[in-house]
């Protein structure tokens, strides 16, 4: 009983925290201060618990990395460059 109650309050706190953190970053969208920062890391808080959160940060990363590859191109790897 004292282990399922420690995990809803860890799943509270986690909920409180990272709720407060993503609020405080749309605020910042409007406000000054670096709103969009903020906001990935109200999702990241959040998705350690929520699988919505998981899955909307995982939108995010793949939505950057493409945004990444317009932006800047194709990344070479390793394995590609010529050795020597």
């Amino acid at each position: 009983m004292l282990i399922e109650t420690l995990k809803q309050a860890r799943r509270v706190s986690i909920a409180v925290i990272g709720f407060t953190i993503l609020i405080l970053g749309v605020a910042m969208l409007v406000l000054p201060g670096p709103g969009w920062l903020i906001i990935l890391l109200g999702l990241s808080i959040l998705s350690v618990e929520f699988v919505w959160a998981r899955r909307l940060m995982r939108r995010v990363r793949r939505a950057g990395r493409a945004i990444s590859r317009t932006v800047f191109g194709e990344t070479k790897t390793a394995a590609s460059e010529p050795k020597g």
